[in-house]
């Protein structure tokens, strides 16, 4: 008898994998003013590192590292808009799959923390809203909106299939689920919007947590000052960036029954990045310091980020403020963090690490070797073609006035607006509703640039008699912070004037959505000041990470092997882009790059060993 039912508890255990033997191995709880985990305190020191921004080939080192450096636990994010890009169509496969990342966490004796939204922050396109959002009539973002609150349940609900099973209360690795997301700061930024609606809002997001199946301990994350907005009933109060011991035990006690723990879920060794403008750089001896002031004094933290990794394809969002009507983040999401993009030790990566080990009671494993490093000294681009003559074989829209990308049914890339004249033109053009770049041609001749970062939506043109005047708009990331992210369709969002007068009644739209590389059929000369496609191939004996040296180009993007690395501007400071090893293979590799402005013409590119991330260059005045 027990021998047969060791027989069907070893199959029970292949069939689901080992889960059955594990559904009572650990448990987690706060109580009495501690964590506890298996009954007994445990400070948490965790690294936020998300899964979308890494190969999943390379998830399993990059987690070995942040155990290296003396982190238990890996908080992650999950970006809606990445598992359903179009309604009801679900993708969690590949480096979408965040079951397996949070299995491979649980397998490096790593704890986990969930951080599911529905909105994230975290630079990423819409704070991890799908597009699609806007075009439900009646649906308002981030508050108790009937319609938005459904598409929020229906979110939560998928997600609890995918990794419902693998909290600690089912034998997994999550220990705790995050409500919402530095809510406190919309409620201060929205205060348009009572209070008591804002409260309601943030207490039917943590039941829908609920409802799902989610059971462990909840959490909210704010600023120690944005409490009163941020905090509800029944998560555990959070400060993000608070360094101050006094200060966040005072406001947590205040909103937590008076007692700890103490926590503070986002701890910034780095800073986010904006293109056309210095990269940030963070001192690893203030955070070493800080580190140890916090575990000295029993805080558990969240190092945000430890490892960023990189806002691959059109996936970097955007920030707003009073000087710049849209901040566009870097491909590249270092974050000056402890592990660099390409998972690489640093100087402040050693600092930190130093200081854990003397909190820790077990010696640290040493940091797993990086990755290799190759260099491609030359990549012939062979095959060209000028952008416009492609565009008469691609899809087209027509209207009396510019549509919206949303209007188009399309999330993301380029979409080139026409209006023809039939009479000669000269003034001023007029695009305040510019979302967020343009290149302007007349004629297939570009007469110049309109920019949203520099608030520049004016320019003097001549168009001609018989004439088309014709907008190259990209979308650069939707806003992903503040109460700006209402306000996020993109293209041309308002009438097109010229001395005043609205341009009407013959709008063509060609889409460029860039979902897929442009394969180059039949190669023609590109024009020195019209876009244009660059294709080449390379061949390779091995492979290995490497960064593409766009510092010769203008701004556009490249695909590599079919894949979208991202977006490159020679404003920079970014002038390289990441390409993983794991994307490269022995033998032919294909290259794609999509040359906006193509001030020269190109014919090679070549690959690096190092990034540069620091190159800013800023625009003569």
């Amino acid at each position: 008898m027990i021998k047969n039912l060791a027989v069907l508890l070893s199959c029970l255990a292949l069939l689901f994998g080992n889960s059955v033997s594990a559904q009572t191995a650990h448990t987690f709880e706060i109580k009495n003013g501690h964590f506890l985990y298996d009954g007994e305190p445990i400070r948490i020191l965790s690294g936020e590192m998300h899964y979308a921004r890494i190969p999943h080939q390379y998830w399993r080192h990059r987690m070995q590292m942040m155990k290296a450096m003396g982190l238990n636990t890996v908080a992650t994010y999950v970006f809606w808009n990445f598992h359903e890009p179009e309604p009801g169509k679900w993708d969690f496969t590949g480096d979408r799959d965040l079951a397996e990342y949070i299995r491979i966490a649980g397998e490096e004796d790593m704890m986990v923390i969930l951080r599911p939204g529905p909105y994230v922050c975290a630079e990423w396109e819409f704070g991890g809203y799908p597009w699609w959002l806007q075009n439900i009539d009646g649906l308002e973002l981030r508050r108790d909106n009937e319609k938005f609150l459904a598409e929020t349940r229906k979110y939560i609900n998928r997600l609890y299939k995918e990794v419902g099973n693998l909290q600690i209360t089912k034998g997994g690795p999550i220990i705790m689920v995050q409500a919402e997301n530095e809510f406190g700061s919309y409620v201060s930024q929205r205060p348009d919007i009572p209070l008591a609606e804002h409260r309601a809002y943030n207490a039917k997001i943590v039941q829908q947590l609920k409802d799902a199946g989610f059971d462990v301990p909840m959490f909210t994350s704010d600023g120690s000052w944005l409490f009163e907005g941020g905090s509800t009933p029944g998560a555990l109060p959070t400060a993000n960036g608070e360094s101050n011991i006094e200060n966040l035990k005072k406001v947590v006690n205040e909103y937590n029954n008076g007692t700890g723990p103490y926590m503070v879920a986002e701890f910034y060794p780095g800073w986010l990045a904006h293109w056309v403008e210095p990269h940030p750089n963070v001192s690893g001896e203030r955070i070493a310091r800080q580190t140890d002031t916090y575990l000295k004094n029993d805080v558990s933290i969240n190092y945000y980020m430890v490892h960023g990794g990189t806002n691959f394809g059109f996936t970097s969002g955007a920030n707003y403020d009073k000087n710049h009507d849209i901040q566009p983040d870097l491909t590249s999401y270092d974050y000056d963090a402890p592990i660099s993009e390409a998972g690489w030790v640093t100087p402040k990566y050693n600092l930190i690490r130093e200081v854990i080990q003397k909190y820790v009671s077990h010696k640290l494993p040493e940091p797993p070797a990086a990755n290799p490093v190759i260099a491609i000294p030359s990549i012939k681009l062979d095959k060209t073609a000028d952008l416009f003559p492609l565009f008469d074989r691609m899809p087209k829209i027509q209207n009396t006035k510019p549509l919206t990308f949303e209007e188009m049914n399309q999330g993301y890339g380029y979409v080139l607006y026409s209006y023809h004249f039939n009479q000669p033109t000269t003034g001023t053009l007029e695009i305040n509703g510019l979302r967020d770049y343009a290149l302007v041609y007349v004629d297939g001749e570009k007469v110049g640039e309109l920019n949203r970062y520099f608030k520049n939506y004016s320019m003097e043109i001549t168009v001609p008699f018989n004439s088309n005047l014709e907008i190259l708009v990209e979308n650069m990331g939707r806003i992903n912070y503040g109460a700006n992210i209402i306000h996020n369709t993109k293209g041309i969002v308002s009438p097109v004037t010229v001395n005043g007068n609205p341009l009407e009644g013959e709008w063509t739209m060609t889409q460029l959505p860039m979902d897929k590389a442009l394969v180059v059929k039949k190669t023609t000369k590109p024009l020195a000041g019209r876009p244009a496609v660059y294709q080449g191939s390379f061949n390779l004996t091995e492979t290995g990470d490497t960064f593409i040296d766009m510092s010769d180009w203008g701004k556009g993007i490249v695909f590599v092997n079919g894949i979208n690395i991202g977006r490159y501007w020679k404003l920079g400071p970014q002038q390289t882009l990441y390409i993983p090893g794991v994307w490269l293979k022995k033998g032919n590799n294909e290259i794609v790059i999509f040359e906006q402005q193509n001030d020269k013409t190109h014919t090679e590119v070549s690959t690096v060993k190092v990034p540069v991330l620091r190159d800013l260059r800023l625009p003569e005045e």
